[in-house]
């Protein structure tokens, strides 16, 4: 007689909320802080003085649709 035994179905892992929203939080922080980089760093909205940052996102600033010149 032949046994067979089934293989255990894998089942996925609860992650609490708790732990995943400091992660969503600081992804979206990041990616605000990337879009205002790209987008607004420049003239009256300018951070940092000079055309280093404008100069460093120039090509991603025009992949992405902004107007910058």
């Amino acid at each position: 007689m032949i046994s067979s035994t089934a293989a255990p179905i894998a089942a996925p892992i609860a992650i609490p909320l708790r732990d995943v929203i400091p992660w969503a939080i600081f992804a979206g922080l990041l990616c605000l802080i990337a879009i205002y980089f790209v987008g607004a760093e420049e003239g009256a909205t300018s951070i940092i003085q000079g055309m280093y940052v404008h100069e460093w996102v120039h090509d991603g600033r025009h992949l992405l649709g902004f107007p910058c010149h």
